[in-house]
């Protein structure tokens, strides 16, 4: 009986995570899978520089910055494309653009042409991720949106995972492996793409799906009243640019774990032995607890969660001034790491509510834009601060950060609130209206991952 139970619960659980999301959404994710299950360049760029080229650190350092200006390019290029061309030409475009620029990468060997090269494949993996974005908020209904985008957070840490560890066993034989392994990957992606994926965008002039929620009622105007969308209208959207500042600030938190982190364990005589296990938590953490974190946030107050989110993550990172030992460490990446994982869906809800429907592309243009600034300039800021008052200044910073950030979160939702005094500023999860006929439209169950 007590197995009957458990066994009852176990199924309970898996509904609740997956079940009721559209068969789309299931091929978007595993082609998000498959593409981070061969993400192996990027996290070995600058070790495939310095041993097997020869090239100095400072040199892997500006192939590294030209490759996040790369991704700050195509944040915005990629977004107004989205809108304008669609989804999946912008998705398909984007992955046939990164499977030839890497293939390139590996076989390029002068250094400007490597530099050159470099800032392609930025620009080419970056490109995907507003349409990839604006097409979850197409085709997942409003309610369960805040579930779509931790599944497929959850997929892009499970191929981080298992890509960064065998990522390692490949480069011991060739790093050559490594780049046309990755654009093989890449090309496995496209073709899912284009067998498996449909245009969402919707038709021009459409109204807003009835389903969605409150503040999405108006979402498809300008201040003029026009409804014309460009990147002026998203820079002019002061709520929204609040929203991209406020992720800026994290964003450039979260970096700081893969360029101060380990300087800083380096300096208390820690080995990248120490490092790698202490940072590898995180991506664990995530695979483990992230679905049924989201079953127990999706129908919270978001207000409370995103400011929840920014402490954990900013006293997260501030503990790292008291650290003197590895276990101390992983203690504080538990901390933050908690902090990410509840706030990267709430957040992306929010970004979806505050996106004009024939917007999203632009919009999460802007939005991927704040992370690709936070990649390329985390790193300057880090070392520099490091470099003039020392790590555990940088530390003590980030929880002040952290906490301006929760400020931050909390008076932009109470002006929302207040500017709308008889609707309430709710959840993506929450359910809408129960006669809405959106709301009602069957879906097909979840195809498993191939």
């Amino acid at each position: 009986m007590a197995g009957n139970v458990s066994l009852s619960k176990v199924r309970q659980a898996a509904a609740e995570s997956v079940g009721g999301l559209p068969r789309q959404f299931w091929w978007l994710w595993t082609s998000t899978l498959v593409n981070r299950l061969g993400a192996f360049v990027a996290t070995f760029l600058a070790l495939y520089l310095t041993l097997d080229r020869g090239y100095s650190a400072s040199y892997a350092g500006l192939v590294g910055a030209l490759f996040g200006l790369g991704g700050v390019v195509s944040s915005l290029g990629a977004g107004v494309l989205t809108d304008r061309i669609g989804r999946r030409p912008t998705l398909l475009g984007a992955q046939l653009a990164t499977a030839v620029s890497v293939a390139a990468l590996g076989l390029v060997t002068h250094p400007v042409a490597i530099a050159l090269v470099a800032a392609l494949v930025g620009m080419s993996t970056n490109a995907s991720r507003p349409a990839v974005q604006a097409m979850i908020a197409d085709i997942v209904r409003p309610e369960d949106r805040v579930r779509a985008f931790s599944l497929n957070y959850w997929a892009i840490n499970l191929g981080f995972a298992v890509s960064s560890t065998s990522a390692g066993l490949i480069a011991q034989y060739s790093y050559h492996l490594l780049f046309f392994g990755e654009a093989a990957m890449v090309l496995a992606t496209a073709l899912i793409t284009f067998r498996k994926l449909a245009e969402s965008q919707p038709a021009a002039g459409s109204p807003a799906p009835a389903a969605d929620p409150a503040p999405e009622t108006v979402q498809d105007s300008r201040p003029d009243g026009s409804s014309d969308v460009s990147l002026w209208t998203v820079l002019r959207d002061r709520r929204f640019m609040v929203v991209v500042a406020l992720n800026l600030l994290l964003a450039t938190l979260i970096q700081q774990a893969f360029v101060s982190l380990p300087i800083s364990m380096g300096e208390q005589g820690l080995t990248s032995t120490d490092f790698g296990t202490v940072i590898a938590l995180n991506g664990v953490l995530i695979v483990l607890l992230q679905l049924p974190l989201t079953r127990f946030i999706q129908h919270r107050d978001p207000a409370k969660l995103l400011i929840v989110s920014a402490l954990l993550t900013g006293y997260g990172f501030g503990l790292n001034a008291f650290a003197a030992s590895a276990a101390f460490y992983a203690l504080a990446v538990a901390v933050w790491t908690l902090g990410e994982m509840i706030n990267a869906p709430t957040q992306m809800g929010l970004v979806v509510q505050l996106s004009p429907t024939h917007g999203r592309g632009r919009y999460q243009g802007v939005y991927a834009l704040s992370w690709s600034v936070a990649s390329l300039g985390a790193p300057l800021l880090g070392g520099a601060v490091i470099d003039h008052f020392g790590a555990d200044t940088l530390w003590t910073a980030s929880a002040a950060v952290g906490t301006l950030a929760a400020l931050g979160y909390a008076l932009l939702l109470r002006s929302m609130r207040a500017e709308r005094p008889t609707e309430t500023v709710r959840s993506p999860a929450e359910p809408a209206s129960a006669g809405s006929a959106s709301a009602e439209a069957p879906t097909a169950p979840p195809e498993p991952a191939v």
